[in-house]
């Protein structure tokens, strides 16, 4: 985890009433809501790592209100297209948003979007945060990343990566590396990184640089390896991986968060208590276990403050695109 997340959870744990109330949330939510089912627009395919963790979260909505959550994946266009479902949606509480690290991407990738993330919805809160790893399909490729190394740079544009499309995170974690690395190898983008990730088990394309959380299942069944973690730490839940920092990579730093949002106009009452249902999930043993499994982290980032992390991650990034070059295929 970053800086930026350790800071603002000390910050953040002790989030109270009195804090809700200095943010200019009302206190006490609709009366009766949710009296419906609510539905939460993941703008990726299922298997993919938005949806990963979208659906133990949005269990633990539904065990907790009473009320069901339903998963509504509107995978295309590197996220946007659900992006931009949800941002039309009727502002009542009833529908919410579930976007990633993509959708901070998105505005230097893309010339022209039909939503715009700050804009059109309220900041709700940041819901899991993984670092990225560099896996493989073991038939494809060696398992040892300097035997990898060697390969990649002796075979230049033989090998391919899958990504959950372009301008996704998994898109500029490839680029990234491949500037860094000063490599080549090409880019298949899919519509999420589910499909990306059954090519990838399948042997169709050679490696991924995903977000650990989508990918964990499938290293610990032996159907990928897992090379590197990026950043300056190994991932508790996979010691044996070594991270970017020893492999000599002290800049490849590619994290990969999770957030909730909800269209603009939504009640100020029924985002406190969104906010409110999500810390309660975060605390469930069942949260906390998946997450650990999957490399997670729940930084606690939440309203304003998850508002000007996302500001800050679109800045980052559009210097990152203009760095690497990085290209809509």
């Amino acid at each position: 985890m970053n800086n930026t997340f350790t800071q603002n959870r000390r910050q953040w744990l002790g989030l109270s009433a009195a804090t809700l109330a200095t943010l200019g949330f009302d206190l006490h939510a609709e009366p009766g809501w949710p009296t419906k089912p609510v539905s939460l627009v993941v703008p990726f395919p299922a298997g993919g790592g938005t949806d990963t963790f979208a659906r133990p979260l949005s269990a633990q909505f539904s065990k907790l209100t009473g009320k069901t959550m339903v998963i509504d994946n509107r995978g295309g266009a590197g996220g946007n297209l659900g992006a931009g479902v949800a941002a039309k949606a009727v502002p009542d509480g009833y529908t919410l948003f579930m976007g990633a690290v993509h959708h901070s991407i998105a505005p230097s990738m893309y010339p022209k979007l039909d939503y715009d993330l700050e804009r059109d919805f309220i900041p709700l809160a940041i819901v899991a945060s993984v670092p990225h790893v560099l896996v493989v399909n073991p038939k494809n490729m060696p398992g040892d990343y300097k035997a990898f190394m060697e390969q990649v740079k002796t075979k230049p544009g033989r090998f391919n990566y899958g990504s959950a499309g372009g301008g996704t995170s998994h898109h500029l974690a490839g680029e990234l590396f491949k500037l860094q690395t000063k490599t080549f190898i090409t880019h298949i983008p899919y519509r999420g990184a589910g499909p990306a990730l059954q090519d990838l088990i399948a042997g169709n394309v050679d490696m991924m640089f995903d977000g650990l959380g989508s990918s964990a299942q499938h290293i610990k069944g032996g159907r990928i390896k897992a090379l590197m973690v990026s950043g300056s730490k190994r991932s508790p839940a996979f010691p044996d991986v070594p991270c970017a920092a020893e492999l000599g990579f002290t800049d490849y730093n590619v994290t990969t968060w999770y957030g909730l949002w909800a269209p603009k106009g939504t009640p100020a009452d029924v985002q406190a208590r969104v906010i409110e249902e999500v810390r309660k999930a975060a605390a469930t043993d069942e949260i906390k276990t998946g997450w650990a499994n999957s490399g997670a982290e729940f930084p606690n980032l939440t309203g304003p403050q998850f508002g000007a992390f996302v500001n800050s991650e679109i800045k980052k990034w559009a210097v990152v695109v203009k760095a690497s070059g990085a290209k809509l295929d």
